[in-house]
């Protein structure tokens, strides 16, 4: 499976994403914003850091990169887009997912380890985890917070689309909700479930010495490419 990693200026998750990508079987290659397509990829990611500087605001400037004329076709055609963090921010930007990233609630950079609920397990993401299930990732951003209108929430809500949702398990020194998004809402999909983005960070655990809990989201591009193309 190849898997493209778009590099933005500023990005700084990609060798992370990479690793990931190649533990599990994937073929990982780097993409650069302004080439005008992703070279055939299967899949692409959009990985953290701070794109343009988080200029404007985060993701702003990046949705207006050659390289995301391809997302937004890929995305289109039905194969798996996923964006991680500051990824995250730029399909909101781009339109590819509803709502935007507003400041964390407590003005100030989070980055601590996070337990999430896996709301939906039926995307190219998360379909090698089981619905309900709990598993502890970090964040690190000071952009996160879900913000959109309570119409479109509900329709993320009535449709399925949540991913990923906060929750408070008790542990100490593990946010509940790191950054105050409406609905504890940590990641969603477009309606069809093809496209994602996570705040969390799955690509800083996947690895055996570090904690593996998120090498399943790469595994799960693999799993899903290989139930679509049989």
């Amino acid at each position: 499976m190849r898997v493209a990693i778009v590099r933005f200026p500023g990005s700084n998750c990609e060798p992370d994403a990479y690793r990931a990508v190649a533990r599990i079987g994937g073929s990982p290659f780097y993409v650069f914003h302004r080439s005008p397509t992703l070279e055939d990829a299967d899949a692409v990611i959009l990985p953290g850091g701070f794109s343009y500087g988080d200029y404007l605001r985060s993701g702003a400037i990046a949705r207006f990169s050659p390289v995301m004329a391809a997302v937004e076709r890929m995305a289109a055609d039905g194969k798996p887009v996923l964006g991680i963090c500051n990824g995250f921010q730029i399909l909101c930007e781009a339109g590819l997912l509803p709502g935007a990233m507003a400041r964390n609630q407590s003005l100030k950079f989070v980055s601590r380890p996070v337990d999430v609920r896996i709301e939906r397990a039926d995307t190219p993401f998360t379909c090698e985890y089981r619905k309900n299930e709990i598993i502890r990732i970090p964040v690190g951003h000071g952009e996160g917070r879900f913000a959109a209108t309570e119409g479109t929430i509900e329709e993320l809500e009535r449709g399925g689309r949540i991913v990923l949702r906060y929750v408070d398990t008790g542990m100490p020194d593990v946010a509940a909700n790191p950054n105050g998004a409406a609905h504890d809402i940590a990641a969603i999909s477009n309606p069809e479930g093809n496209v994602v983005g996570m705040m969390p960070h799955p690509e800083r655990m996947a690895d055996p010495l570090l904690g593996d809990e998120g090498a399943r989201v790469f595994s799960s591009m693999l799993r899903w490419s290989s139930m679509a193309i049989a």
